[in-house]
């Protein structure tokens, strides 16, 4: 690999065909159906969910018990794909998917902003998830505000 980095460290993976995703762990929450799940989770009063990483994606925490909050993307894998237009809650206010946070949409992709309680090896618990009990994590990323707006060397 020509474009590594000092001190990086990479796994071996075959390259996608498409779009392919890797699930990278798996998250635990009370909630077992989506009548009983929030609209969005509450990371100060929230109930203790836990993100379970799998291997080789353990050494990617490396530091991530520095930020307060995290960002954790994950795969609504028991959500409608084939809806454009739709009618939450029954209302009568129609609107296009690309308009609503529904988890029903062409690529079912859940994020939310979660603050961050504990790391113990590969489990994070964190309070503020609105997924179903066994989602499949796709990301965490570090909470956006948590960076300064400095341009980049170079630039």
């Amino acid at each position: 690999m020509t474009d590594m980095r000092p001190h990086e460290v990479f796994v071996p993976t075959t390259p996608p065909e498409d779009a392919q995703l890797r699930y990278i762990g798996r998250i635990h929450t009370p909630w077992l159906d989506r009548k009983e799940c929030p609209r969005r989770g509450d990371p100060e009063n929230g109930p203790d969910c836990r993100i379970e990483v799998f291997e080789p994606w353990v050494p990617a925490l490396k530091n991530i018990e520095t930020f307060d909050s995290i960002e954790v993307l994950y795969w609504l894998d028991r959500a409608r794909r084939d809806l454009v237009i739709q009618n939450p809650a029954h209302t009568g206010d129609v609107r296009g998917t690309f308009a609503l946070r529904s988890p029903n949409r062409p690529n079912p992709i859940g994020t939310s902003l979660v603050k961050l309680i504990s790391v113990n090896g590969p489990l994070l618990t964190v309070r503020g998830l609105d997924c179903l009990n066994g989602t499949p994590l796709i990301d965490l990323k570090p909470d956006r505000c948590a960076f300064t707006d400095k341009p980049r060397s170079g630039e």
